[in-house]
């Protein structure tokens, strides 16, 4: 299983870089992390149960911290922090950056859902 050798926030751009001992690098966007949180918020309990999170486009990163020798726990600026990010799970996701952000916007669009937060009133 590869491990980070180097875990970076970038704030101002809002995404985590990383870089794994099998030579591997990452550049994570908040948003699509978020989304992809491996909590049971978004996962849910069982196959089938991921809930679709939608409006985080402009969600950034508020810590990172570490969980053990194995894993990350991020907190975000829209107070979601419950999710821990094993190596193996952010190395998977960026693998499969690509497919899961086509899929994820092809599920808001067939929900009639958008990335962008909602509107606030007057």
């Amino acid at each position: 299983m590869p491990t980070p050798v180097e875990i970076r926030l970038k704030r101002a751009e809002k995404r985590l870089d990383i870089a794994f001992d099998d030579g591997t690098s990452f550049a994570l966007p908040a948003e699509y992390l978020r989304v992809e949180s491996p909590s049971a918020e978004v996962q849910g309990h069982g196959p089938g149960q991921k809930v679709l999170v939608a409006g985080r486009r402009e969600v950034g990163i508020l810590r990172v911290e570490p969980v053990g020798h194995y894993a990350i726990r991020i907190a975000f600026d829209d107070l979601h922090d419950s999710g821990i990010y094993s190596w193996a799970y952010l190395h998977q996701l960026g693998r499969e950056q690509a497919e899961r952000w086509a899929e994820y916007e092809r599920a808001l669009a067939a929900k009639g859902l958008t990335r962008d937060p909602p509107k606030r009133g007057r």
